[in-house]
């Protein structure tokens, strides 16, 4: 009976000490900042990165951010830029890369970011990835988080139709 004792307080014992390390990589990270600003400063990045409108965000122990706007919405930086209602990316100091759900409009073409980096912030400058090319903007647009309206992306996207030729078929 003494062994049987002895074999489940070590079984127990092994489980306290195994347990704690074997949470899987896709569960969320414990996450101490208040806001999603918050967690982009102590990152590296600018605040004004996301809109005021975010509702909440998940940060993930593999580095994946997944923030969840009221719904998608209409802001502008040096250009206008679109937020899908969930904005994905891979966040890393400084970083974030992979983004998906967010887009910039150049030239009556809406392109979709794929990376946004702070290389040196000395510079005053931060790089987004357009996919086609590499848009270096200053870090003093992204001071603070915008207002994102959610109404007026789809009465801009009819009226940038109809100016180069098309009819809006939304």
């Amino acid at each position: 009976m003494a062994i049987i004792r002895q074999k489940h307080t070590l079984l127990l014992l092994l489980l306290c000490v195994i347990l704690p390390f074997s949470r899987s990589k896709s569960e969320p990270e414990s996450v101490t900042e208040s806001s999603i600003h918050d967690l982009l400063k102590s990152k590296g990045l600018p605040v004004g990165l996301f809109p005021k409108e975010v509702e909440s965000f998940t940060l993930y122990d593999t580095g994946l951010l997944e923030v969840f706007l009221r719904g998608p919405c209409l802001t502008k930086f040096d250009t206008m830029a679109f937020y899908e209602s969930t904005v994905r990316a891979n966040l890393t100091y400084r970083s974030l890369t992979g983004v998906e759900g967010l887009s910039q409009e150049e030239l009556f073409l809406w392109l979709p970011v794929k990376d946004i980096i702070v290389d040196d912030p000395k510079s005053g400058l931060i790089l987004f990835d357009i996919g086609v090319a590499h848009k270096q903007l200053s870090l003093s647009l992204f001071e603070d988080p915008p207002d994102c309206k959610s109404e007026d992306f789809l009465n801009l996207k009819k009226k940038s139709r109809k100016e180069i030729g098309f009819d809006a078929q939304i």
